[in-house]
């Protein structure tokens, strides 16, 4: 370890707050300006991370990841970012859990930084209220170029029919973990294998807008393995194109929690056929027990045949009435 590190007080600095020399030795080589830090000054940091509500008990993890944070000035650089991201939350410990995940975010500029980041996505239709959930909820972001990541990430998104005047926006906030993914390697090969599944572009415009998360999923490990767990029970694929077309989120379904047991209760105790599935993809949106049991109980009762739209479709309250019960 730098001899300069062990002489400058920070050693004991650590010590005291439970780092062992492994750790000390990771940040020392992780941050060689730790060593230029006055003790005084990273007690005061210290503190200060522990008052804007960090768990003491998390604290060394969030130096650990960061050790930079120590060295910033508290009052130049510190404070005002951290009084900048209480302004884009609504809950007290939004901002402490933001840095607890992603500590590197305090090592940003504020100007440089931050506040281009923001402009980018209201410009591109982001509602302003939710532009600091979505930073807070993935403070990564904050780490991406906006030049070389985000800015080919809006393009692929325009690519599908996305426009960039509110619509990309909308995307980014509702599912933010989508900007961390690369479009070469995750999103394009995604798409590819739902158009070769026979979904069209206007699907694969709904499925971007209403479950952008189903396009940053593997396709050997999750997309696949769903695709021929339905060929299995018999779905062709026409059928299998529709479903997904109709409701994308049959990809990304447990087989054995999810589409497993309703499949098998569609056709053992409802005695209907996989082609009603094919007509009404969104069967599988709802719940086993609180929707498909109850409601197909209730119809047996009244010797009632319907579609499964029809039966599902409505609350429970229009269910009943339509249904005169």
């Amino acid at each position: 370890m730098d001899t300069g590190f062990q002489s400058s007080g920070m050693m004991w600095f650590f010590k005291d707050r439970g780092f062992d020399d492994k750790s000390i030795h990771d940040m020392s080589k992780k941050c060689k300006q730790l060593s230029d830090v006055d003790r005084e000054r990273a007690s005061e940091t210290w503190d200060y991370l522990k008052s804007i509500g960090i768990p003491e008990r998390k604290l060394p993890v969030v130096i650990g990841k960061c050790p930079k944070i120590l060295t910033l000035d508290l009052h130049d650089k510190l404070v005002p970012m951290i009084q900048c991201l209480a302004t884009l939350g609504t809950k007290p410990k939004e901002v402490a859990s933001a840095i607890t995940k992603f500590p590197h975010i305090l090592g940003h500029s504020l100007e440089e930084k931050l506040c281009p980041l923001l402009a980018f996505f209201e410009g591109l239709g982001a509602p302003e209220k939710q532009l600091g959930k979505m930073i807070l909820l993935n403070p990564r972001i904050i780490s991406y170029s906006i030049e070389s990541k985000l800015s080919q990430m809006v393009d692929f998104l325009a690519g599908l029919g996305l426009s960039k005047d509110g619509m990309i926006g909308k995307v980014l906030v509702k599912h933010p973990f989508i900007m961390g993914y690369s479009v070469e390697k995750r999103l394009m090969p995604t798409c590819e294998y739902l158009r070769s599944l026979g979904l069209t572009e206007s699907q694969l415009h709904r499925a971007a807008i209403n479950f952008p998360e189903i396009l940053c999923r593997d396709v050997d490990k999750t997309l696949r393995p769903n695709v021929m767990y339905l060929e299995s029970r018999g779905f062709s694929p026409s059928q299998i194109a529709a479903v997904v077309g109709g409701y994308p989120p049959v990809l990304i379904k447990s087989a054995s929690n999810s589409l497993g047991p309703r499949i098998k209760f569609l056709e053992q105790v409802m005695g209907r056929q996989i082609n009603e599935v094919a007509e009404y993809p969104e069967f599988f949106r709802h719940g086993l027990k609180g929707k498909l049991e109850s409601r197909h109980k209730l119809l047996t009762r009244k010797g009632i045949e319907c579609s499964l739209s029809e039966m599902l479709e409505c609350n429970h309250k229009k269910f009943l009435l339509k249904f005169g019960m």
